[in-house]
This record gives C-alpha cells, sequence and structure tokens, in this order.
C-alpha cells in the first residue's frame, strides 16, 4: 500500500512537472502570436507588452513612425526553435509593403524569445532573408556561424 502512494505521488508530481513545461509552451506561442498580431494590425502598444520593459517606448514610437509607410498584410509562424527552458529562435514570414511603393513583399525574420520571470519577451529580431524590410536589421555573424535557426 505505501508504495502505491509513493507510485501515485511520484505521479502527480511528474505530471505537474510537465503541466508546467506545457504552460510555458503555451504561453510562448500566445506570446509569439499576441506579438505578431499587434505588429500586422499597428498595435504597437500590445506588442509592446513584449518587448523588454527599458525599450517598450522608444520601440513604440519607432513603430508608429515607421507604420505610416511600412504595412504588414500577413504573417505566418514557420518554425520555433526552443534552445532551453528559456530561449526560443523564432522563425516568422512575413507580407508587407510601403504605401508609398505599392508593391507586395515577403521577408522571413528570425525572433529571438526569451523567458524573464513568467514572461516570453523578444529580445531580438532580424532578417533572414527575403526582401530588405525597413526597421529589421541583418543577421549578426558570430563565431559559431549565424545568428538565427
Amino acid at each position: 500500500m505505501r508504495a502505491a502512494l509513493l507510485f501515485v505521488i511520484g505521479l502527480a508530481c511528474a505530471a505537474g512537472a510537465c503541466g508546467g513545461a506545457q504552460r510555458d509552451a503555451d504561453n510562448l506561442a500566445d506570446s509569439i502570436r499576441t506579438f505578431n498580431d499587434g505588429m500586422r494590425w499597428q498595435r504597437y502598444a500590445n506588442a509592446a507588452v513584449y518587448v523588454p520593459a527599458p525599450q517598450r517606448s522608444k520601440f513604440v514610437d519607432e513603430m508608429d513612425e515607421r507604420g505610416d509607410d511600412l504595412k504588414v498584410t500577413d504573417y505566418e509562424i514557420v518554425k520555433v526553435d526552443n534552445r532551453g527552458p528559456r530561449e526560443a529562435r523564432v522563425q516568422v514570414k512575413v507580407s508587407w509593403y510601403k504605401d508609398s511603393e505599392g508593391t507586395l513583399r515577403e521577408t522571413h525574420a528570425v525572433q529571438t524569445w526569451e523567458l524573464h520571470g513568467k514572461a516570453w519577451l523578444m529580445v531580438d529580431e532580424s532578417r533572414l532573408r527575403g526582401a530588405e524590410m525597413p526597421g529589421l536589421q541583418e543577421i549578426m555573424m558570430k563565431d559559431d556561424g549565424p545568428h538565427g535557426p
């Protein structure tokens, strides 16, 4: 009887640990989706919630200025690459155009997300391939290869 009780307690603890990991994954997916929805619909204050606090005001100002000409028509989350329990690299395909030009373009970007406390924050975003997009920096080369997936 005691062995069965210990087994049930152990099983419950293991299920709780898995549940925590699943909640973090769900939270990451929701964060990615909400951030990119905010960018698509020009709700920059909503997107800024997923940027580190010291950068939020500057982020909103820059996006508001850029948003006068740059319009995101769609995005697709292509791949989420977990780099351990506290970091993920996300590839996003963005369809966009500039009002001043009217040409629809497509850009693949890599977003780096980090878990800060209980919140996932987008800490870096770079162009992987496709058209150069205003405000999107080029991927920086590191000693271990490109910064990206």
